[in-house]
């Protein structure tokens, strides 16, 4: 599934109605009192948190999202109808910002709303206007405006478990074999350009485009890495059997979340030993006492071996479930 995770649109809200300059028909006479009823409010522009990862997607080339007006004012006083809201569906995670003022705010939870734009109050009708001493007024008030901008929306959170590590550390593979996802899968130190997305048991795992030393300074994709990092639940990381040194692999990468900060290294960790096959089993039980003695728990993973596939699932699912 390709992700879009950042774009920008523009809203509307709804124009106030006007108030109506309107008079009381009273049998026998001409007029009676002023009577012109209130416009109604203009519709607001309002953003709610859907679990759809791929609505972004949607809205490429669209036209700007408009509120309805307000109704204006009718006779007898009667308020005029107010204009329908606008909701804008963004993915669970998202971080929004009105260009115009930088005012920020996110959506964290499913169903979240948040009120973007205001809708122009409704005008005055004449009746509003009647007093002791003005018994007939002619005065009334067209509908304000509503508010308008553009905004940027920004995903975050893409996923309950980011899968990270180096490039070529088996992620997308793994991604693979565990979920539905269909993710392009190469021989080689680079890396692909956006996360990739599939399900298990429910839980939605990403593989995150691979870390490179210096990607905290912008190297590489640089930030664009750890941004899709820094709003998953928990992390996967995955370190290649066919590394020199996998405990200096490991490390690489966590000196990336921890120089990059915004609490990167203290999310909850498990750590997979990736490509399993390629290597002895007692050359995997040296990678594993290496990883033990700094206090690390890891767990072997080939995708040639469907008991190997199981305990990793099994793990993830647990692991996931306390997280």
């Amino acid at each position: 599934m390709a992700l879009v995770d950042r774009i920008t649109i523009h809203a509307s809200a709804g124009r106030g109605g006007d108030g109506v300059v309107r008079w009381l028909h009273l049998k026998g006479k001409e007029k009676g009192g002023p009577a012109g009823g209130d416009g109604g409010k203009g519709g607001d522009v309002r953003f709610r948190a859907v679990r759809d990862l791929a609505i972004l997607a949607r809205y490429r080339g669209r036209g700007a999202f408009r509120a309805e007006p307000g109704e204006a004012g009718g006779n007898e006083d009667m308020h005029g109808a107010n204009g329908e809201s606008v909701t804008i569906d963004v993915p669970v995670g998202s971080v929004i910002t009105r260009l115009g003022t930088g005012e920020t705010f996110e959506l964290i939870e499913d169903g979240a709303e948040q009120v973007a734009l205001r809708g122009g109050r409704g005008g005055y009708g004449n009746a509003h206007f009647k007093s002791s001493t003005n018994q007939n007024p002619y005065e009334f008030r067209t509908g304000a405006a509503g508010e308008a901008d553009a905004f940027r929306i920004e995903l975050k959170i893409i996923a309950d478990a980011g899968l990270i590590g180096l490039p070529n550390a088996g992620k997308s593979t793994l991604l693979n074999s565990l979920t539905a996802a269909r993710a392009k899968v190469g021989a080689y130190a680079f890396t692909t350009l956006e996360p990739n997305l599939g399900v298990m048991y429910g839980y939605v795992l990403a593989d995150i485009p691979g870390l490179i030393e210096g990607a905290h300074a912008g190297k590489g994709l640089g930030h664009g890495f750890l941004r899709h990092i820094s709003r998953t639940r928990v992390l996967i990381h995955c370190v290649s059997a066919e590394e020199e040194d996998q405990l200096a692999a490991y490390k690489t990468v966590r000196s990336e979340l921890e120089a990059y900060g915004q609490g990167l290294s203290q999310k909850p960790e498990l750590v997979f030993i990736t490509k399993t096959d390629t290597i002895s089993a007692s050359r995997l039980s040296e990678i594993q006492a290496l990883f033990s003695q700094e206090g690390i728990t890891t767990i072997p993973v080939t995708i040639l071996d469907d008991a190997s596939l199981k305990l990793a699932s099994d793990s993830l699912v647990q692991f996931l479930t306390k997280a």
